[in-house]
């Protein structure tokens, strides 16, 4: 028999950014994020975990938005029917609920998470892998001044070696700040830039060949998410481009690939709706030849769970470029009963079954 969804609980909370890595870019400053973390039961007895990690500035979504879908429209449909496929179930939440990929994607982790315990197997393995163990990770850098100093004194102190600077914030800014980066990083580590958007063609054609002078490894996202002619013409400039709010589905990955535009694209469970999902875009985007990685909108521990889960199930995951699987190590507390294996360089995968990881007692309490 296979397992029925019986019950769909939901909690939300709201936790503060670490005060030494709060993160100030193009798309403003991210100092707290609001939570709703999900909890699918079935009549086996699974218990399923998801989490909603959005920020309305970006996606239009945040916790409350998501409790009131989830409760009124999606688990009213979702309740009484088969756990298998999970993606019929996506199917569905996607025939009831326009948009709002966060939203669907922490009902669509809390499901794949119950149907992976289900076989008894890790996550990564009931989504084709894992064809890795352990993921290579960075974080980001932002501020200027002792401000940066501070962030990236932090980031190292607590194991980080690989880093992005947020740039799109002016040209001579931006410069100045990733100079002082590379100054404090050192001329061997991995430093990217990420100007979240925040340029426009002729501050990018100006920003990026000074950027290859500081060693820089990659721009991502250097330009307004829907100018894929201008992501293609900066190709040439000697910095291999990552977009990121350029592609949130199928059909914005096919529009970049058709136009050329990139040569590596930052998923996110969030923003492709679920964790078969991000898969699946990523197995399209290695078809094509263009490199994944996996990015951050400043996950939890459920949510970074999920991250390690599609990127260990990701083939041709980039070897070029480390993922934004960060988890904890962005906020001031936790909220795993025992946190993910990382230890800033890296994020290992587990053999539990699922996400292999659960909330906190305390926190299991929330749930309604």
């Amino acid at each position: 028999m296979r397992p029925v969804v019986t019950a769909i609980h939901t909690a939300r909370l709201s936790l503060e950014v670490h005060p030494g890595l709060v993160v100030a870019g193009a798309r403003g400053t991210h100092d707290r994020s609001d939570f709703l973390l999900v909890r699918v039961v079935t009549d086996t007895g699974l218990e399923g975990f998801g989490e909603v990690s959005a920020t309305p500035l970006w996606s239009g979504e945040d916790g409350a938005s998501a409790d009131h879908f989830i409760r009124n429209i999606l688990a009213p449909a979702l309740i009484g029917r088969s756990l298998t496929p999970v993606g019929a179930l996506e199917r569905l939440m996607d025939r009831l609920l326009a948009g709002n990929p966060f939203t669907k994607a922490g009902v669509s982790t809390a499901l794949w998470d119950a149907y992976a315990q289900s076989l008894g197997v890790p996550l990564a393995v009931a989504l084709g892998g894992p064809y890795h163990d352990e993921i290579p990770i960075k974080l980001s850098l932002s501020g200027d001044g002792p401000a940066l100093d501070s962030v990236f004194h932090t980031a190292v102190a607590a194991g980080f070696h690989a880093f992005k600077v947020k740039v799109g914030l002016g040209v001579d800014g931006d410069l100045a700040r990733v100079a002082r980066a590379r100054e404090l990083a050192g001329p061997a580590a991995f430093l990217g830039a990420d100007a979240n958007g925040g340029w426009t063609r002729s501050q990018a054609a100006r920003a990026v060949p000074r950027l290859v002078g500081h060693g820089v490894a990659f721009v991502e996202q250097p330009l307004a998410p829907d100018d894929l002619d201008g992501l293609r013409g900066l190709r040439g400039l000697g910095l291999p481009v990552i977009a990121d709010e350029s592609v949130f589905n199928l059909a914005d990955l096919t529009a970049l690939v058709r136009a050329e535009a990139a040569d590596c694209v930052s998923l996110y469970v969030g923003k492709s709706g679920g964790p078969g999902r991000a898969v699946e875009m990523g197995r399209l985007a290695a078809a094509f030849g263009v490199d994944t990685l996996i990015g951050s909108n400043g996950e939890l521990g459920i949510g970074a769970a999920a991250q390690l889960h599609v990127a260990c199930a990701l083939p041709a995951l980039s070897r070029d470029f480390p993922s934004d699987i960060i988890g904890a190590h962005y906020y001031s507390e936790d909220v795993l009963a025992e946190p993910l294996e990382s230890d800033g360089r890296r994020v290992r995968l587990g053999d539990a079954p699922g996400l292999g990881v659960r909330p906190q007692e305390d926190l299991l309490k929330e749930f309604r």
